[in-house]
């Protein structure tokens, strides 16, 4: 890398700062001030001091962080798919399906590629698959207009597709969007009554709705994995493959290329439908289903995971213990669920705690006991993750304060060794998704893509000094300022092989002033910066547009 004169880096204000070298920035100050980055380069703008006496509100100080990064060896290397992405079986029932094809909704997905497309979710385990092609009966309820004219506008608008690259995408009239978001809406309140209430209704997947899934995951360049009904069962509970071995017939036919699981988070059935599971019946099923691929030439080397048990509680590992002893082999890797928060917390601040941080942390450290213990080396994905559950919380787990809580986990499961996280969701009803269904990106998208545009698979240590805190007896200390390292994406062509990402993240209302040490004295740092849009801080929506120095 080019050299320059001594670098450093002031953390402040709610904003995050990104650099190659790379070294992205977010803190937690609701302040919607900028503050700058210092360097003695005269191309950069000077770091402001407070006026004489005072200091800057909100603020407790200045902390120096000396901040090195050993490049001789990575600590980790992850799948190149290391950031993916999710799809609720629920965008059948609500009527999104249909809108995978906009070009836009494409067009944003596409910025994340490469990445694995999970469809899946609570409604797995009631997906049949139906070769049909009337939709009519399947289409659920909606208004009154929008069901008279839905077939019509459908067909004209599979007419009207663009066929770029092999690839069929459209752009939809805004009425349409309009009246498709007001079925989207009464809907959800179906589906939320059936979460409630334990009671849900099967989900039909047809044909023609699985042609539409894999056009939008093959014209993103997303590699799609599919979830299979577990919970569609024999009388004497073992597992039925009727509807199964007729999907992977069609797909084999239409030469998908898919990877498949089975179920979701097993170990909740028993509280969802009456109807328990174990390990042992988990495991037969999971290898009836690989024998089942095998026996299907176009998928007989079809990569499969599971068995996506949820948060690793009391049950949870029960059954993933259980799984791994008897099916650990059959499996290409282990799944398993994180939620952070219900929607009981309401602040922007309960996204900015330590301790609900590091909950992924323990959860990690327990899920790789059990696998290392029955299969060493086997790969661990985040099968499925989000800032919250039963679709989030309007107004916080959409809003620039979630995205703390997202960069947070992408760093600490990559220093954890999990190969891969599958983020719940890329798209649809609720609040807890990249994109809302304006088809707008949300904040945590943007920080999606600039991590795939810049963070590479290889995990560097950090090496940090001037934050020593002594230890006190009975209590954790939990670190404010969060420090990951990556060699930067080969496939980011503007930098070249040797290049660093650092993104940084300050829970604290002090400021630190980094400065770059060892080997990262006197490198060459390119700052990528995302603020919150408006007044709004971390209540934002949106982000400002991307300023880079």
């Amino acid at each position: 890398m080019p050299r320059a004169g001594e670098q450093r880096a002031q953390a402040g204000s709610s904003w995050w700062w990104l650099a190659s070298l790379l070294l992205p920035v977010i803190s937690t100050s609701s302040s919607s001030s900028s503050s700058s980055s210092s360097y003695s380069s005269s191309s950069f703008p000077t770091y402001q001091r407070a006026e004489a006496g005072g200091t800057r509100t909100g603020f407790l100080g200045r902390t120096l962080v000396l901040l090195d990064v050993n490049t001789r060896s990575p600590t980790r290397i992850l799948n190149d798919n290391f950031l993916s992405v999710q799809l609720d079986p629920s965008i059948i029932s609500d009527g999104w399906l249909v809108f995978l094809s906009s070009k836009r909704l494409v067009t944003l997905a596409r910025g994340l590629s490469p990445a694995f497309l999970r469809f899946g979710g609570k409604r797995t385990d009631f997906l049949q698959f139906n070769n049909h092609k009337n939709l009519a009966k399947y289409r659920g309820p909606g208004p009154d207009y929008y069901l008279k004219n839905y077939d019509d506008d459908i067909v004209h608008s599979d007419i009207a597709m663009d066929k770029q690259n092999g690839c069929k995408v459209a752009s939809h009239p805004d009425m349409m969007l309009e009246l498709q978001r007001e079925k989207a809406a009464s809907t959800h309140l179906v589906l939320l009554k059936e979460q409630l209430s334990n009671i849900y209704s099967n989900v039909t997947i047809t044909a023609r709705s699985l042609d539409k899934l894999y056009n939008f995951a093959d014209c993103a360049g997303l590699h799609l994995i599919l979830g299979l009904n577990a919970l569609h069962r024999n009388p004497d509970n073992s597992w039925n493959t009727s509807s199964t071995l007729s999907l992977l017939k069609y797909s084999a036919g239409k030469k998908y290329n898919i990877s498949w699981e089975l179920g979701n988070e097993p170990n909740a059935y028993r509280s969802m439908v009456g109807r328990a599971v174990n390990s042992t019946q988990l495991s037969q099923d999971y290898a009836q289903l690989r024998t089942l691929l095998q026996s299907v030439r176009y998928y007989n080397r079809a990569h499969l995971y599971g068995p996506n048990s949820g948060r690793p509680r009391r049950n949870a590992i029960l059954l993933l213990d259980g799984f791994m002893k008897d099916a650990g082999s059959v499996i290409d890797a282990v799944t398993w669920q994180h939620y952070f928060q219900d929607g009981r917390l309401k602040k922007v601040e309960d996204f900015l705690k330590t301790r609900l941080l590091d909950t992924l942390r323990e959860q990690i450290t327990k899920v790789a006991k059990v696998v290392s213990t029955h299969t060493p080396g086997k790969k661990v994905w985040l099968g499925g993750l989000g800032p919250a559950w039963s679709g989030g919380i309007n107004n916080l787990s959409d809003t620039f304060a979630a995205a703390f809580l997202w960069a947070n986990t992408l760093g600490m499961a990559a220093v954890q060794g999990i190969d891969v996280v599958l983020r719940h969701s890329f798209f649809d009803y609720g609040y807890t998704h990249l994109v809302d269904q304006h088809f707008n990106p949300l904040p945590d998208y943007w920080f999606s893509l600039v991590f795939k545009r810049l963070v590479g698979p290889k995990v560097l240590a950090v090496r940090v000094a001037g934050l020593q805190r002594k230890p006190q007896k009975g209590r954790v200390i939990r670190d404010k300022l969060r420090i990951y390292a990556h060699c930067t994406s080969y496939s980011n062509h503007n930098y070249v092989r040797g290049s660093i990402t650092i993104y940084i993240i300050n829970l604290d209302r002090s400021r630190k002033k980094i400065k770059l040490a060892g080997t990262l004295r006197n490198k060459t740092v390119h700052q990528y910066l995302l603020q919150p849009d408006g007044n709004d801080g971390l209540k934002a929506k949106g982000n400002r547009p991307f300023t880079s120095r």
